[in-house]
């Protein structure tokens, strides 16, 4: 299981890695990263650099494991400080439509990859820390809680969009409407488990495997099948996929350390 750990750990690595580069090169945020009209006047090019950069090191870090405890926990809390101030403020105050699950997809997988960032950091010890990494440190168990919600969350919009959803199958792959049902109920299921810590270890390692076959058989072909002006959407769309693959395998690989899972 060590091993599996360590290649969810590198998949989450590169796929923050990945998601910078988009970033820089199209002068624009991830589509995930902040609400869609919290920016109302021109953002400065330099902050698209500045933010591809910062996902491109911290990925960096986390494949080389160079201070991976530190810059996951800084990286996670920064995430999360997004999450409760930005998308928690849009959803209510801005967004009509909050009561629908729908409308929090980007704010899920905002919460999604701050969780991975905690799962990470909590498998590495902690040595001479100072106040804010002690206290960051107290997020470390949340982190399965924070990657296994959106996953609950994903599996009951399977059902609720079950014929839009269908169109993402692969049209070589026969009844898409089962293996959406399948699909949502996987996902549904997986969530509920790791967060009640039941069976954690083989849950989050099946849900790792059906992710990262999503992401071979669904999110590379969109990538290569895209046009132009939807390549950054799918790119990051992939890489995401990726880091969930990923985040599920160090779950796996390591629950017992990072949440006294079973």
């Amino acid at each position: 299981m060590k091993k599996l750990s360590v290649a969810g750990r590198i998949f989450y690595g590169i796929s923050m890695a990945g998601i910078g580069f988009p970033t820089i090169y199209y002068k624009s945020f991830p589509y995930m990263l902040f609400p869609p009209e919290h920016f109302l006047i021109a953002v400065p090019a330099i902050l698209y650099y500045i933010s591809g950069t910062l996902f491109i090191l911290f990925g960096a870090c986390i494949v080389f494991e160079i201070k991976t405890r530190q810059v996951s926990l800084l990286f996670g809390g920064a995430l999360l400080l997004i999450f409760c101030f930005c998308f928690v403020p849009y959803e209510f105050m801005v967004n009509s439509n909050y009561k629908h699950l729908a409308e929090w997809e980007n704010a899920e997988k905002e919460l999604q990859i701050a969780g991975g960032a905690f799962v990470i950091a909590g498998c590495f010890s902690e040595k001479n820390e100072n106040h804010l990494y002690r206290f960051l440190g107290k997020l470390i168990p949340f982190g399965a809680i924070f990657f296994a919600l959106p996953i609950i969350s994903y599996g009951i919009l399977h059902f609720q969009f079950a014929k839009d959803v269908s169109t993402m199958v692969p049209s070589w792959i026969p009844n898409p409407i089962f293996w959406t049902y399948f699909a949502g109920t996987a996902l549904l299921g997986s969530g509920i488990a790791i967060i009640f810590k039941i069976k954690t270890r083989l849950v989050a390692a099946l849900l790792g495997i059906m992710i990262f076959i999503w992401f071979i058989i669904i999110h590379v072909p969109g990538v290569i099948a895209s046009p132009s002006a939807d390549m950054e959407g799918q790119v990051t769309s992939a890489f995401l996929a990726l880091a969930y693959s990923g985040i599920a395998f160090v779950i796996a690989g390591a629950s017992k350390k990072i949440a006294g899972l079973q």
